[in-house]
């Protein structure tokens, strides 16, 4: 008599299941390549912020050049805008940049609510991450020098591939203007955004047309601030601020 062994029964494996091991497995090679992907698609997304930021300083220092040459070699004349017909740099050349969104960088950071200003003028209000250079050096040597209306030719720049136009504030600087005389508790140290691009540099036009990406404190140092525009302002406002 033949002893009947009933045959082990085989699982039968759902067709497109996964184990748990496989689906562990799976989720440890997708981890990986997370870690692997994000830093890199961060750098990228920083990257497209800073071309789009360059964009916007370009527009602007060829807004202000075709400006002066629409007005006898004159840049717009410094004012307090309290008018909407006697806007600040924003305004006057807003006819040559046209949308509003130029003057704000991709990185920067929250604008503080009605920080801008309280002029009537749209683009004096606009939110905004750009100050212009306020020439300071040529009027005198304190602020006091620079008074309302005060206006600056483009035959006072000399050295137009290391004059600055155009540099990044900080978000919650309601400053118009770059102003020297201050020194280390002034707009060099408080007003500007030395990093705004990965923790390293800012982006700044200059007054040759070019922009250019300047790590921290170059714009003001060591050998020469890139803000003035007299010899003498070059090298009396350079600052090291220690680096």
């Amino acid at each position: 008599m033949r002893l009947f062994i009933p045959a082990t029964p085989v699982p039968v494996r759902t067709k497109g299941a996964f184990t748990l091991i496989e689906l562990l497995v799976v989720i440890a090679i997708i981890a990986i390549l997370a870690g692997l992907l994000l830093p890199t698609l961060a750098r990228a997304k920083e990257a497209g912020k800073r071309i789009s930021c360059v964009n916007n300083l370009h527009q602007l220092g060829i807004s202000l050049t075709m400006y002066a040459n629409d007005h006898q070699g004159q840049y717009p004349a410094r004012t307090t805008g309290a008018s909407i017909d006697d806007p600040r740099w924003t305004g006057r050349l807003q006819d040559y940049y046209k949308d509003l969104r130029v003057l704000r960088c991709p990185s920067d950071g929250p604008q503080v609510p009605n920080s801008a200003t309280n002029s009537p003028s749209l683009a004096d209000a606009a939110p905004r991450t750009y100050i212009m250079n306020g020439f300071n050096d040529f009027f005198g040597t304190s602020i006091n020098d620079v008074t309302v209306n005060s206006i600056v030719s483009d035959s006072v720049i000399r050295k137009a591939s290391d004059t600055i136009f155009f540099g990044e504030k900080k978000s919650v600087s309601i400053h118009y203007y770059m102003d020297l005389f201050e020194g280390t508790s002034g707009n060099d140290y408080q007003e500007l955004e030395q990093a705004m691009h990965s923790g390293i540099g800012s982006n700044y036009a200059f007054a040759d047309g070019g922009v250019r990406f300047l790590k921290l404190w170059k714009s003001v140092g060591p050998e020469f601030n890139l803000w003035a525009v007299t010899e003498e302002g070059r090298r009396n406002y350079a600052f090291s601020f220690g680096h």
